[in-house]
Order: structure tokens, then C-alpha cells, then sequence
């Protein structure tokens, strides 16, 4: 199923108070996704924005029925729609950080969990084709044992609801290496394509020390590249883990991959291409991060592309073919 998903992220529900990073579903999305060819949409959610008044025991109604909107959006547009918590109770990759620790404390533990089995309950009459679970983006500082206790249980919490929904858990280290000790759960991997990180996030405001990056290239010399094979030199020293990972019996996706408004164009379209045919050699699919924003193709906010308008949007037609030749 997996291979067959090639789709966006959409950050409706990404930051609890951003004008667009916590706003309705819109339908023109998936219609436009759809028109296109593409077939997922993974959705990484605040969890601050489930929750009433900051309480992890009391989910939000309303909150939810946006999230209802997107499933029923999804099954209207044959799109699998994939449910991640890009904050949890105790983790994130964004600012602010989360006071507790969900790797070491009973308390977010539980909450996690707890929020999981609810999102299970509540959607468990969905077809697995529909919706999947991701756990919680790209764990960091945390050592395999800890993680693997903390998706077990978060497992379990599932299916004992449901115990037939498809589930992901990120690889470590910001998704990148993959996680052996729970292979025996038949769980999907989330990697990622943001390498070499100083070509896909060069001036990303968010990443301490960006501005400084050197100007990218691609091929890029300045990540060890000779130049001879770029695409053989992403999957050397980045894929590889991830198509032994397969061989060993494991399953992964591409959750997030794409590069920042501020690397040049010409120089993203070579990259994206030879991550592209990376994906294919692999048998995976993955979801460009993002759809709307900079590192999408609808008002991506580059001053170097020539975009066409299109829907209202500001369209770049050249990252979008690029996309629909991988299909």
C-alpha cells in the first residue's frame, strides 16, 4: 500500500494559533491533489489543538471534526489520509519545547497513549485503506530502548480499539535511521529526504546557524559529493540503511521530504529528481512537505521561479511535472 502513496503534507492543524497552521480543511485541495494523480496526505497535528484548555484528558469536539473533514474529504478524493502528531504530549521537534518528557515520564506516557486509543475508537469503522496512524514526528535525543518502549505501548493502546489500522513510527534521529526493535510489530517506518540538510534547509529561518550555510549546489561538493553520481551518493550514504531495513523484513515511507524557498531552484529540481528516482528504485512512496509553503508547490514564495496562477494560487508548474513524471 505504502509504495502506492505519493501525495503533500498539509499543515492545517501543524501550530496551535497560526493564521494558516490551524485553519479548516479546504476541499479545492484535495479536488487539486486529486485532478493531479496524487493519493495521500499526511497531517501533522498539534495535539495542543485537540485538546480543551490544555487538559490531555479532554479532547476538543470541534477540533476533531476538522479532522473528520479531512477523512471524509479523503475518502470522497481516494486519498489515505495519515494522521501524525507532530507535538505530543511531552515531545516536539518545534518551538516551545514540552516542559515533560514522554520518553522517561508515566504521566505524558499515559497521555499519549491515551489520545491514541481515542483517535482509534473514534475512527476504527474507517477503512484501513482510508487512514493511518503516525505516532509522533521525528524522535531525537532518545535512544532506540526508550522509543520502542514508548511506541509499544502506544501500539497496544491502538489495537486494543483497532487491530487492523495501519501505523508508522518515525526512524531516529529525525527520522533518518531506521528502528529494529519494534520490526516484530509489523509497524510501517517514517524516513525522510531532507539531506544534505545544508542544500534543503539553507536560510530556513527556524534552523540555528542556516544563513550561514554555504550557497548550495547540486551536485554538492560541500557534502562529500564528487560529482560523478549525486543520486548515487544520496542513496549511498542515506538510503541504504532504509532498503536494508526492507531486505531485513521491515517496511518504510518517505513521510516528509522537500527543500526550503531559499536554495535555488535550478538547483532543487536536479535534487528533488535524483531523490525521485531514489523512491522509485526503493518501491516507497512519500509526501513532499508541503503543499502550500515554502518548501511546496503552491505559494512557495521563491523569487526565482516563474509561477503560473492558477486557481488563485502562485503555481510552480515546473516542481509540480516534476512530481506528476514520478507517479
Amino acid at each position: 500500500m505504502t509504495a502506492r502513496w505519493k501525495g503533500f503534507n498539509l499543515l492545517n492543524m501543524f501550530y496551535k494559533g497560526g493564521k494558516k497552521s490551524d485553519s479548516p480543511f479546504a476541499e479545492e485541495d484535495f479536488r487539486m491533489m486529486s485532478e493531479w494523480g496524487f493519493n495521500f496526505v499526511r497531517i501533522p497535528a498539534d495535539y495542543r489543538i485537540v485538546i480543551k484548555s490544555n487538559d490531555w484528558n479532554i479532547m476538543d469536539e470541534n477540533a476533531m471534526r476538522r479532522i473528520d473533514d479531512a477523512v471524509e474529504l479523503g475518502g470522497r478524493y481516494n486519498i489515505h489520509i495519515c494522521l501524525n502528531l507532530h507535538r505530543a504530549p511531552g515531545y516536539t521537534v518545534a518551538n516551545p519545547p514540552e516542559a515533560a518528557d514522554l520518553w522517561t515520564q508515566k504521566e505524558p506516557q499515559e497521555a499519549f497513549c491515551r489520545m491514541w486509543a481515542y483517535f482509534a475508537e473514534r475512527y476504527k469503522d474507517v477503512p484501513v485503506e482510508r487512514l493511518s496512524f503516525n505516532f509522533v514526528n521525528e524522535p531525537a535525543s532518545v535512544d532506540e530502548a526508550p522509543y520502542a518502549a514508548v511506541i509499544r505501548m502506544a501500539a497496544n493502546a491502538i489495537r486494543e480499539k483497532d487491530s487492523k489500522r495501519l501505523l508508522i513510527a518515525d526512524g531516529l534521529n529525525f527520522g533518518r535511521i531506521p528502528v529494529y526493535m519494534i520490526k516484530d510489530l509489523d509497524i510501517v517506518q517514517g524516513a525522510r529526504g531532507y539531506e544534505p540538510f545544508n542544500l534543503t534547509h539553507y536560510k530556513a529561518e527556524w534552523v540555528e546557524d542556516s544563513m550561514n550555510f554555504p550557497v548550495p549546489e547540486w551536485p554538492d561538493k560541500n557534502s562529500g559529493d564528487s560529482g560523478n553520481d549525486s543520486g548515487k551518493w544520496l542513496w549511498d550514504g542515506h538510503f541504504k540503511q532504509w532498503d536494508k531495513f526492507k531486505k531485513d523484513g521491515g517496511q518504510y515511507f518517505v513521510g516528509e521530504w522537500g527543500a526550503h524557498n531559499k536554495t535555488p531552484h535550478k538547483v532543487v529540481l536536479k535534487w528533488m529528481e535524483d531523490n525521485l528516482r531514489n523512491f522509485k528504485n526503493a518501491g516507497t512512496g512519500w509526501a513532499l512537505w508541503n503543499l502550500h509553503g515554502s518548501f511546496g508547490i503552491l505559494n512557495s514564495g521563491r523569487a526565482d521561479v516563474e509561477y503560473e496562477d492558477f486557481n488563485g494560487y502562485k503555481l510552480d508548474r515546473q516542481m509540480l511535472n516534476l512530481l506528476l513524471k514520478y507517479l
